[in-house]
């Protein structure tokens, strides 16, 4: 027999059709993951709270009512992002292939464009309080996780983390879909090498040399 409260539990879930309702916690995580591509498209000021609610099939004063402000979204989604980056570092063990397994971790980031893009448009956003100091600290665990893990030295690490933040800038302006602009192949080959493949580009359209003249 079924107690009062779950059966209050099991129509809090069900409408009257008996079909089953998203709980609230499930239709905040559906609006963050919608709100994810938007504004990575859009950045911090480009996107409105009624594009997000398109994007998630909600109406606008629900996802103000769940979130209150865009800045409050913003933070929340931005959170995610750097949860996300965190944890596949983290799984990284420590051991003699720690630094080519963590080239290939972050080389799997790269297929999801928007979670690295929303991870720039935090940096550029980094007067918020909260998203400043939750960007300080996803660069800080990326560049202690390789010291760690590799055994490596704070050089080295800088170096892994500078030539992420270079694969994200290149990202963020489209140059692996611009190889035909002078000089940008030649960039993108050499800072994507094996990884240029993860980012979605099939391959890179070779520079005519006599239009770079």
């Amino acid at each position: 027999m079924s107690s009062p409260q779950s059966e209050t539990s099991d129509r809090a879930v069900a409408g009257a059709d008996g079909q089953r309702r998203m709980s609230r916690d499930e239709r905040r995580e559906q609006i963050v993951r919608a709100a994810l591509g938007v504004f990575a498209a859009g950045g911090f000021h480009g996107t409105s709270t009624d594009q997000v609610a398109r994007a998630a099939g909600v109406s606008q004063p629900y996802v103000v009512r769940m979130f209150r402000t865009k800045q409050e979204l913003f933070r929340e989604v931005f959170a995610s992002v750097g949860d996300r980056i965190v944890e596949v570092f983290d799984q990284v063990p420590a051991g003699p292939d720690a630094k080519a397994q963590l080239g290939a971790a972050y080389t799997g980031l790269l297929s999801d464009r928007d979670v690295l893009k929303v991870l720039m448009h935090g940096f550029v956003e980094g007067g918020d309080p909260q998203v400043g100091r939750r960007a300080r600290e996803v660069l800080v665990r990326a560049f202690e996780t390789y010291v760690d893990r590799t055994g490596g030295t704070p050089e080295e690490a800088r170096a892994f983390v500078a030539q992420g933040m270079l694969i994200n800038t290149l990202l963020s302006v489209g140059a692996p879909e611009h190889t035909d602009e002078p000089g940008v192949a030649a960039l993108v080959e050499c800072s994507f090498g094996d990884a240029l493949g993860a980012v979605g580009v099939a391959a890179c359209r070779p520079v005519d040399e006599g239009s770079t003249r």
